[in-house]
């Protein structure tokens, strides 16, 4: 599985979360998750790279998505694994401090 795919497949399970998924350009930033009117939407950037959307799109899933009842192929789960420690919502030591 190459870097496009786990991104490609990052933004499916998003789509199906319910979560809009948008491919746009936008600068180079990488997008990320917001709301509009009431509706959760994550903009994937065009014009940044696959490594900082895919990125972006492995927080949203985490918190847009119970994962741990769900089959994740290995390598999906691992990339969103990775990036949890990136989530402002979760401390150090993956203390997830949304509650």
């Amino acid at each position: 599985m190459d870097d496009r795919d786990i991104l490609d497949t990052l933004l499916e399970l998003l789509g199906n979360c319910p979560v809009e998924v948008r491919k746009v350009p936008l600068g180079g930033q990488g997008g990320g998750m917001c709301r509009l009117r009431g509706k959760a939407v994550f903009f994937a950037d065009a014009d940044a790279s696959v490594g900082e959307t895919t990125a972006l799109a492995a927080q949203a899933v985490r918190q847009n998505m119970d994962i741990e009842g769900v089959y994740l192929r290995p390598q999906i789960r691992e990339v969103i694994e990775r990036y949890r420690s990136l989530d402002p919502a979760i401390g150090q030591g993956g203390q997830d401090l949304r509650r």
